[in-house]
């Protein structure tokens, strides 16, 4: 059985999850941005 990755600190966790929750409304907003302009 292979281990499991885990971050080795609470902040490193948040961080990753604020991070990528960031990026995807990037993504998400970056079409509707160029259409209005």
């Amino acid at each position: 059985m292979s281990r499991r990755v885990t971050f080795a600190t609470r902040l490193g966790a948040i961080a990753a999850t604020v991070g990528s929750a960031v990026g995807l409304g990037n993504i998400w907003r970056f079409p509707y941005e160029a259409g209005q302009n």
